[in-house]
């Protein structure tokens, strides 16, 4: 006769390292008691279950009323590696909300992950890394980095660090260097900068040149671009294979070549040619930064008398139409302005 009998083993698709959370309302407060506790092995099952509920804005919310940005905080200093790893990953998940961004502003939580950006763990900095660049996506985030003296430290291990990372510390350098350029500056990020553009990563070389963009809106910018001789890498890469390198070397040749230097170095680099060639790209933003580029360049008395032949281009251009309004109207003026600057006799 059968009889059924219990197995002592668990099912093959249980995790036995995630923790049982509470129903409702309960589960955050008891998340939060446990990330206090003394055992090790339930601050990482509690942090666990925190990662799969810090997706829900609406937890983050009640996450941050119940005071577990602080808990958060505590666990950083944890001398446990991988409660430091998962206390990062949850606060990546968390920079990745609108809600969580606040929370990290409130809470301080910028200055308190600094202290890991050399943590022997590479999962520890890759999330912090992933934090930051979430975070930097509102202009107070960017603003905190910067206020909080940030910036030399991700310029110097964007020196150091592996490629994957150094994409994402691209990406916040580049919304960091667009509110306020000056500590990077006084940090050798030019110089830095211009060894990435040299990387056989094309999205390294793509950033790092629309980091340069960004660089090179101040006076003091323009002035390290030329005087480390930025500009013939930049030129060079007008001719890279990739849309997107072409574009943001055309955008940093466009504020570089604002002052005569930059003008005059432009044109012993020989960039009117693949500039002029750039305004067939099929990005329009490119073509945007090269006809800008370009007029910079015709306010030369030299790069005026080369560009004379190509008034016919520009002319195209002014009656040319786009799916998009705004792109037309910004490339239609920028090619009267070009025509104007070019055909002005002195």
């Amino acid at each position: 006769m059968a009889h059924s009998q219990n197995s002592m083993e668990l099912p093959i698709n249980i995790n036995a390292t995630q923790i049982t959370t509470a129903y409702g309302h309960r589960a955050l407060p008891k998340l939060k008691e446990e990330l206090q506790s003394e055992d090790l092995q339930t601050r990482q099952k509690a942090l666990m279950a925190l990662c799969d509920l810090m997706h829900d804005p609406e937890c983050i919310y009640k996450a941050m009323n119940i005071g577990c940005m602080e808990n958060l905080k505590a666990l950083l200093k944890d001398s446990n590696s991988v409660v430091r790893i998962k206390t990062t990953e949850v606060l990546y998940i968390t920079a990745s909300h609108s809600m969580g961004r606040y929370a990290f502003l409130e809470h301080d939580i910028v200055l308190a992950l600094s202290f890991l950006l050399n943590d022997p763990s590479p999962v520890c900095r890759g999330n912090l890394y992933k934090a930051y660049m979430q975070l930097v996506q509102v202009p107070r985030g960017a603003q905190e980095i910067i206020s909080k003296g940030l910036i030399s430290s991700l310029v110097w291990k964007l020196q150091v660090e592996v490629e994957e990372f150094q994409e994402f510390i691209l990406d916040t350098l580049v919304l960091c260097l667009q509110e306020d350029a000056t500590e990077a500056l006084g940090s050798n990020v030019v110089l830095v900068l211009k060894q990435k553009l040299l990387s056989t990563n094309q999205n390294i070389r793509s950033k790092a040149a629309r980091a340069l963009l960004n660089v090179s809106m101040s006076r003091e910018g323009k002035k390290q671009v030329c005087h480390f001789d930025v500009i013939p890498v930049l030129v060079h890469l007008l001719k890279d294979p990739v849309e997107h390198v072409k574009s943001n070397a055309a955008g940093a040749l466009m504020f570089a070549t604002v002052i005569t230097e930059g003008k005059y170095a432009a044109l012993e680099a020989q960039a009117i040619s693949p500039l002029l060639e750039l305004l067939h790209s099929p990005m329009a933003v490119a073509r945007l930064n090269a006809t800008k580029a370009l007029t910079m360049l015709a306010e030369a008395p030299e790069g005026r008398k080369a560009l004379q032949a190509h008034v016919p281009t520009f002319r195209v251009m002014e009656l040319e139409t786009y799916e998009k309004p705004q792109v037309a109207e910004a490339l239609q003026r920028a090619a009267r302005i070009a025509v104007s600057v070019i055909e002005f006799k002195p």
